[in-house]
């Protein structure tokens, strides 16, 4: 899979992280937990030397008061939120979440990956703050 840079908002780095997932996912195939994955592809993105935060924390505030604070899976070099799932397929409450994550985080581009699906599913989402 190639990704060039001028056709989506940090391109190149997504198309490293899901070429990562996608050995993961052929690797290890379904029915683990998330945290498997999650150990897994720290490891991939290790070996394909991509820079990431694991576990990486965010604030949410709310009329400048700390609302809640969540925690995400990786943040890949400080640009694209990563947030893994292990489900039969991705669902709307998912895809909120990382919608969510990204409006919090301030990050712009967020991938959400499942590898609890025959084949490696991922979602790919782009917030701009207003």
């Amino acid at each position: 899979m190639v990704v060039t840079e001028d056709k989506f908002i940090h391109g190149v780095l997504t198309g490293k992280i899901l070429g990562a997932a996608m050995e993961v996912h052929n690797v290890l195939g379904t029915g683990f937990g998330e945290n498997v994955y999650e150990e897994a592809l720290a490891v991939e993105f290790k070996i394909r030397e991509i820079p990431f935060d694991r576990q990486k924390t965010f604030k949410v505030s709310y009329k400048g008061i700390l609302a809640k604070q969540f925690i995400c899976d990786f943040v890949a070099d400080n640009l694209v939120l990563v947030e893994l799932k292990a489900v039969k397929k991705i669902a709307e409450l998912e895809q909120a979440q990382l919608l969510n994550y990204l409006k919090a985080s301030g990050l712009e581009v967020g991938l959400l990956l499942n590898f609890g699906a025959k084949s490696l599913e991922y979602k790919r989402m782009v917030y701009s703050n207003p």
